[in-house]
């Protein structure tokens, strides 16, 4: 190589290396597209969660079955559900062809547990167990009734696909943590009961935002993050080489038509090159103490699995990834309900106790908001043959229920109620938009204050609606 070509090429780098050293110590985030350290305005206040770990639980887990107690309805079952409390236009296309709508009470038992005294079924003993560090929210409801649409919009504030996700919405106005990990990753698993609906990338996406901020899936089988590996015959320094030779032309290409996203792809190289030497240490548990894996349950050690999933939620948590979401398929039973909701609770029910637990013992789950909940409830009425050991349930928005913990929010409570049927908020009901409004605030964000102007209007995750639930707040 020609020695005066070298030393240009050597006084290139070297200008950008220190470049990005300065960038990165002035906060000034976007003149480096290699870390994103969140807009400068924000937190607006004082944070009381520093990150988010998000169990959707994707399907509609049937509420009166596992948090809303209804003893009284065991007194009234096979009996018609009143169409004053059930109209016939609330019922969906798959059960409002059937000639009855019979009581189908739950065949859980309940017991109360913690200080508090929560209800909770005893297909949860392990969660019954953490009782008092659930804010749990019975009067959660949705404007959706079908599952892509629902799941959708628990996501990220509308029906309608193309919306940034909640966790790219974070990422993008709070930033990164970890220069070597995404600010938002996504992992999923498949429960035993059944398959479960699909999910979509564009569940964690970024929509409108710059796509840097759209969540990196890590995968259930092989390698956990397309191409992480390099190529057979490829050396790391072979690697190097080649992208910083990538990230000169597309600085040209960046100079010539100033497209943001050539930006977002130079960052995204540099990340993925990093992340070959942080993903491989994040997924080795040979540190783990014996007593720490066996706390999560026998499928720990089983990738694609939602234990395993739990403890990679509590590695990156630790490593400061801003925003984990783990999606677990299976919880849509439209017959057979108990069987199937039996194996969905064996699957999460000791692993996300354990995740509460395993944080709490690091000092962690006070600045950790923990989300567990679906997209929408089921019918109180039996979706196709009722007997006293099985039903089914049709999906249901009007009322479901979710819980919190840590970040900020208040352990032991139960906020809201639904009406004797578990059909309808009796009090304190709250919206997916009071849910979206109430998260970030415990981060430090003002909801009506987190704006991305798109196509002329001004955008926000819970749109022109949303109110902080203060009763969950501690």
């Amino acid at each position: 190589m020609n020695q005066n070509l070298y030393s240009r090429r050597s006084m290139l780098l070297g200008s950008l290396a220190l470049a990005s050293l300065l960038n990165r110590e002035t906060h000034a985030q976007e003149k480096n597209p290699t870390v994103h350290r969140g807009l400068p305005e924000l937190p607006h206040f004082t944070p009381r969660a520093k990150r988010v770990i998000y169990l959707f639980q994707s399907g509609g887990p049937a509420q009166m079955d596992l948090y809303d107690y209804k003893p009284e309805l065991k007194n009234r079952f096979g009996e018609e559900v009143p169409r004053s409390i059930y109209p016939d236009e609330r019922k969906t296309t798959m059960s409002s062809a059937q000639a009855s709508f019979p009581v189908a009470p739950s065949t859980f038992d309940f017991k109360r547990c913690g200080e508090a005294g929560s209800w909770i079924s005893s297909a949860l003993p392990h969660i019954g167990s953490m009782a008092d560090d659930l804010c749990i929210i019975r009067s959660m409801h949705t404007d959706a009734i079908n599952h892509d649409p629902a799941i959708t919009f628990q996501q990220t504030g509308s029906q309608i696909p193309g919306r940034p996700s909640i966790g790219s919405w974070v990422g993008y106005g709070l930033g990164s943590n970890n220069d070597n990990l995404p600010a938002f990753v996504a992992l999923s698993s498949r429960g035993s009961g059944k398959t479960g609906q699909p999910l979509y990338d564009r569940l964690w996406g970024s929509g409108f935002l710059p796509s840097k901020h759209q969540g990196v899936k890590f995968r259930n089988q092989g390698d956990p993050v397309l191409d992480i590996s390099d190529p057979a015959g490829i050396s790391r320094d072979q690697r190097r080489v080649m992208l910083d030779s990538l990230k000169q032309l597309n600085q040209l290409k960046f100079g010539e038509v100033q497209d943001p996203e050539i930006e977002t792809r130079i960052a995204q190289y540099e990340l993925a090159y990093r992340m070959q030497m942080s993903v491989p240490d994040l997924l080795d548990f040979s540190n783990e103490p014996k007593h720490v894996m066996d706390l999560y349950g026998t499928e720990v050690t089983k990738p694609g699995r939602y234990a395993y999933n739990c403890l990679i939620a509590r590695r990156l948590a630790e490593r400061g990834v801003r925003f984990i979401q783990l999606f677990h398929q299976g919880w849509d039973q439209h017959n057979n309900l108990p069987t199937q909701i039996g194996k969905q609770c064996k699957d999460t029910d000791q692993p996300t106790a354990a995740l509460l637990r395993d944080l709490k013992q690091r000092g962690m789950l006070d600045d950790t908001l923990i989300i567990w909940g679906g997209e929408f409830g089921r019918t109180i009425y039996s979706q196709g043959k009722l007997t006293e050991k099985s039903y089914g349930r049709d999906h249901h928005p009007s009322c479901f229920s979710m819980w919190m913990a840590g970040g900020g929010t208040r352990g032991g409570v139960n906020h809201g109620s639904t009406d004797d049927y578990s059909v309808n908020v009796a009090e304190n009901g709250v919206s997916v938009h009071d849910l979206h409004a109430t998260v970030l605030h415990l981060l430090g964000i003002d909801h009506e204050r987190l704006i991305h102007k798109f196509q002329g209007r001004d955008f926000r995750l819970t749109d022109v609606h949303g109110k902080v639930v203060q009763p969950l707040l501690a």
